[in-house]
């Protein structure tokens, strides 16, 4: 295949292109801002089951502690009738003993049921505690998310401004290239391969592999408008006055 020397050395610029478009897409799917992003997410998850943790703890002990003020307030009202009936008299000596009896129980009994409200009095204040802590932290977390995120969107739009400039560029240049010469490159660059390459120092500008003295001879006969391949990867090689032929 023949094509123009200065049109196959047209081509290495769009190989630039090509390589800084494939540069910017890498850079576009792995921003730093979204491990940021990913990690906030799992802060953020935890935190909300924290908060989740406490809030069930919270009413479970509600419930707890309602259960328990009910017999504290039953027990009241029951040593009130007991103390009632005592002051009242006329009791027979047994059934006051009786009544002494019981109201020593619901006293010492009623004692140690307030000394568990005032526990979970305290378990409410550390839960609830918990619970500002969690809220707190997640609020934190979210306003920090939205700032990564707004730093990734800004990111993202710097990327596509260059990519954009650079698409322009290549859209120029492979203007410049005929159809059968692009058409190879094209073909070529199927799979994520180099299309083209500069030949210099004996090797191929695209995979980097040193040219034999006898592949170099061969290419060296060939007219300057002869497009030559590169055997190893298939590029095209360009050749120009760095090539030392």
């Amino acid at each position: 295949m023949k094509a123009d020397p200065g049109m196959q050395r047209v081509l290495l610029d769009l190989a630039d292109a090509d390589a800084e478009l494939t540069r910017l897409d890498h850079r576009s799917t792995h921003l730093a801002e979204d491990a940021e992003i990913a990690e906030l997410d799992g802060k953020i998850e935890a935190a909300r089951s924290d908060l989740v943790r406490a809030e069930i703890s919270a009413e479970d002990l509600t419930r707890e502690y309602r259960r328990i003020d009910g017999e504290v307030t039953g027990m009241a009202a029951r040593e009130q009738k007991d103390s009632a009936q005592l002051t009242a008299g006329g009791l027979a000596a047994k059934a006051l003993s009786e009544l002494q009896h019981e109201l020593t129980g619901l006293a010492r009994r009623r004692g140690i049921l307030e000394d568990d409200l005032l526990a979970i009095m305290e378990q409410q204040e550390a839960v609830g505690a918990e619970a500002q802590r969690a809220s707190a932290t997640i609020d934190h977390l979210e306003t920090e998310r939205t700032d990564v995120r707004d730093r990734r969107t800004a990111a993202a739009e710097k990327i596509a401004a260059e990519r954009e400039i650079v698409d322009g560029r290549r859209d120029t240049l492979r203007a410049e290239i005929g159809p059968e010469l692009l058409a190879v490159y094209d073909k070529q660059r199927t799979g994520g391969r180099v299309g083209a390459g500069l030949l210099r120092a004996r090797r191929c500008g695209a995979c980097r592999m040193e040219l034999d003295r006898g592949t170099l001879a061969s290419i060296a006969a060939q007219t300057s408008d002869t497009v030559v391949r590169c055997e190893e990867c298939g590029a095209i090689l360009v050749r120009t006055a760095e090539s030392g032929l």
